[in-house]
């Protein structure tokens, strides 16, 4: 393997654990690099079957099914425009235990990971539909050998509390920080690639948001658990290198 690929794939984990200023560096190189290499020609989508978000996502496992009864928009309208002109599937589902527990679903998938789809993150789409972002909070959840890195927000409207786990992935690296998912794009453009990418968001309406966030990341994991295993990476990318 050439050291300039094998740079290009370990960029995004090693910047994640180094200082910003490192990242503002390394974005700057990556851009000239890939600008004087061209435009990316493969689709990393089509190295893949074909994604098909109601099927990949279980409807119903480890005490957990879709709560048809609760009204379903996770979403203001214009904000779901906003998502279908970026990426090519949607997703949203509300799910229930046998405690009575709810926890809503919202993925978004797209073949091309632009720099469109950061405007679609938890931190612009919620202020956008009037939240107030109280806290934020880069975290790990436990997923077997492995670990996933994810995103806390506690967001609130008026008397409405929501705490929300989510994360995002560029082709197989998850991507928390806008630097980082241009980073990720930037890493992939150095081989001729155009990722495919998915955003994950699990949230629940609740005003203890510890509890919330243990409940999400129990819903998170057994998810994860039954969604098959060679379709896994698409979700919730490789395990880091580093």
């Amino acid at each position: 393997m050439r050291a300039g690929t094998l740079l290009s794939k370990r960029l995004p984990a090693l910047v994640s654990k180094r200082l910003p200023a490192l990242g503002a560096l390394m974005l700057m190189l990556l851009a000239l690099a890939a600008a004087h290499l061209g435009r990316p020609h493969d689709r990393l989508a089509d190295q893949h079957a074909a994604v098909d978000l109601a099927q990949m996502f279980p409807t119903a496992f480890a005490g957990w099914a879709l709560d048809t009864a609760a009204p379903l928009q996770l979403v203001s309208a214009d904000v779901q425009a906003g998502l279908d002109a970026v990426y090519h599937q949607t997703l949203g589902r509300i799910y229930i235990d046998r405690q009575g527990q709810r926890v809503m679903l919202s993925v978004a998938y797209g073949g091309d990971q632009s720099d469109a789809t950061r405007a679609h993150r938890p931190e612009v789409c919620y202020p956008a539909q009037g939240f107030e972002i109280v806290s934020r909070q880069d975290g790990e959840i436990a997923l077997g050998q492995r670990r996933l890195r994810l995103r806390r927000l506690l967001t609130r409207q008026g008397g409405r509390v929501e705490p929300l786990s989510y994360w995002s992935t560029v082709g197989q690296h998850v991507a928390l920080s806008g630097t980082e998912q241009k980073l990720a794009q930037l890493s992939y453009s150095l081989r001729g690639v155009i990722a495919d990418g998915m955003l994950v968001r699990v949230s629940s309406i609740d005003r203890d948001a510890e509890h919330a966030y243990a409940v999400q990341a129990g819903f998170i994991a057994a998810l994860l658990a039954a969604i098959p295993a060679d379709r896994q990476s698409l979700v919730i990318g490789l395990p880091a290198a580093f």
